[in-house]
């Protein structure tokens, strides 16, 4: 709901104290604005003029948990609030100074896994990884994947268990670990030279990679909030992440997210090559960036856009194997091996089948006899994932009014997290940037988050075992279930928020789709009936007037009023 502040002739000028400092207060009630207002730039502003509720979305005046929140600081914003007058605490300033902030917490999460013994050598003594919850990749990763050596991915192997192994990454997260090892032998060997603190190799790998990880972050934190526009300051629901405490860096995970979030920051500003680019690097990294191409195409064929989709289709291809095609030639098997990993592995801990097979006490998802890959679940989950593109894609076809773009993207990453049988815990991640542009709810995303976070250490504390210390495994399934429930009900709100756009509070604000580019305010050229529209059709027999039966209309792209 957009809070607007009601005329005050009373109001301080522009010299006068308390109206350049704001006066504290309660916020305004909410009021109808009955035109959209497009945000106005700060420099087109005189000094005394502040940006309105229709150009800047305030959240302490919108959100109830929002505005409990501020009580901690003074309560919300005062009603004679300069807004968008500051050109030095800017919100995007504001975001990626409070990114920083966790981001330097989740380095310190991990930092008890990178701790020199008294021996000289890495101390993971005690369970350490388990017990502090701290376990990330990157540090066994150094050493069994010769990193440590400077060996080439794809090209070097070596045996695990008597079977000859490669860097089972996709290419862009293989050479970007190759180029972190590279620049921490380089970082040791001038601190020798010049008589600085020498780290242990793994140590000075994982922070530095860490915070190349974490500039990345950051550019997906701004490309996330220009693509917010008058709701920026939702940005900071990936800002201050419990999610991102425990899982930045424990995988590399933040390399795709930030071409992610640069990709869908082009495809808003109307550079469809741009977005495709980024979205072929993105897959190189890791393959769920190339799903957000499946709504893309939904919505480009609803509005007659495909010569856009078209060409960043083609442009993420290119890329796409510009980046593999020489690794696939020099060393096939190398990488075939991220194929072959995903194709083998079992369900992990995360999943539903891996909750379900130890619930049921089944072995149901076992491998047959003689196989090499599970068939079974393999099957289940392509079939069960697809299901959920097509019903995304006839809602997003058949819906009154357009989706999102970001609100389908949501949806197809989480039918992927849900139906997939892998869903290592960082994958949640991915939902971050899209949630916060696709439902930017407060209270609900930080209930999801934290679930996340406990989810995470629950299950590292089942690792360790009752015997060390730690727990058995029904806490942190017991969790696991808990956090797909919030995630479902996060589904069913974005959902919602699409069969009924006046409950968007994006839409709300006065925006079409901030995410679409090209798509905001087109019109509709191409729709299907929804099931229930087709179902009555089916039922009526064709007679009478289809009005009433839920079936797409264009819809002026205007702001929706709250109660409308």
């Amino acid at each position: 709901m957009t809070a607007t502040p009601p005329a005050d002739e009373t109001a301080a000028g522009p010299g006068d104290e308390a109206g350049a400092a704001g006066t504290p207060g309660e916020p305004p009630e909410p009021t109808e604005q009955t035109e959209p207002t497009e945000p106005t730039e700060p420099d087109s502003l005189p000094r005394a003029a502040s940006l309105s509720s229709t150009e800047r979305v305030i959240p302490s005046w919108t959100d109830p948990t929002v505005r409990r929140a501020a009580d901690v600081i003074g309560g919300p914003m005062g009603r004679h609030a300069l807004v968008g007058r500051n050109r030095l605490i800017t919100p995007l300033r504001v975001c990626v100074l409070m990114a920083i902030v966790i981001l330097i917490g989740g380095w310190l999460f991990k930092a008890a896994c990178i701790q020199t013994g008294a021996d000289g050598t890495l101390d993971q003594s005690g369970q350490r990884p388990w017990i502090a919850a701290c376990y990330t990749d990157v540090v066994p990763l150094f050493g069994s994947h010769e990193l440590d050596i400077g060996a080439l991915p794809y090209k070097a192997s070596w045996l695990d268990n008597g079977q000859v192994r490669y860097m089972e990454y996709p290419v862009l997260t293989g050479f970007w670990m190759y180029l972190m090892s590279g620049l921490s032998h380089g970082y040791s060997a001038v601190a020798k030279a010049v008589g600085l603190p020498v780290p242990l190799d793994v140590a000075a790998y994982f922070t530095i990679g860490a915070i190349a990880l974490g500039l990345l972050y950051l550019w997906a934190v701004a490309c996330t909030a220009k693509i917010a526009r008058r709701r920026i300051w939702d940005t900071a629901l990936m800002c201050l992440a419990p999610l991102l405490v425990v899982h930045a860096f424990t995988n590399w995970d933040l390399l795709p997210i930030g071409l992610t979030a640069g990709a869908m920051l082009a495809w808003a500003r109307k550079k469809p090559v741009l977005a495709g680019v980024l979205f072929g690097l993105g897959t190189a990294a890791k393959l769920y960036p190339v799903l957000l191409l499946g709504p893309l195409l939904v919505l480009c064929l609803r509005t007659g856009k495909m010569r856009e989709w078209t060409r960043t289709a083609v442009a993420a291809g290119v890329v796409w194997l510009v980046v593999n095609v020489p690794v696939m030639l020099a060393w096939p098997a190398g990488w075939y091996e991220f194929i072959r990993l995903n194709s083998e592995r079992p369900p992990e801990y995360d999943s539903w089948y891996f909750i379900y097979a130890t619930l049921a006490r089944s072995a149901i998802w076992d491998k047959a006899p003689g196989a090499d890959s599970p068939t079974l679940v393999n099957l289940l989950s392509l079939a069960l994932f697809a299901v959920a593109c097509v019903a995304i894609g006839w809602l997003g076809l058949s819906a009154r009014r357009r989706p999102r773009f970001a609100q389908l993207a949501f949806l197809v990453i989480a039918a992927f997290l849900l139906t997939n049988k892998v869903w290592s815990p960082q994958y949640s991640l991915w939902l971050l940037p899209l949630a916060v542009l696709a439902l930017p709810r407060w209270r609900p995303l930080l209930f999801w988050q934290a679930s996340e976070a406990v989810v995470w250490v629950l299950l590292m504390l089942s690792f360790a075992g009752e015997a060390n210390k730690g727990l058995s495994i029904y806490p942190f399934i017991n969790a696991a279930l808990v956090r797909d429930a919030l995630v479902l009900m996060l589904v069913y709100l974005v959902v919602r928020d699409i069969l009924r756009p006046d409950k968007d509070l994006v839409r709300i604000a006065g925006d079409d789709d901030p995410s679409g580019g090209v798509l905001e305010d087109a019109p509709d050229r191409f729709t299907i009936p929804s099931l229930p529209a087709w179902w009555a059709r089916r039922r009526s027999s064709g007679a009478g007037d289809p009005v009433g039966t839920g079936e797409p209309v264009a819809v002026a792209p205007a702001r929706i009023e709250p109660g409308s």
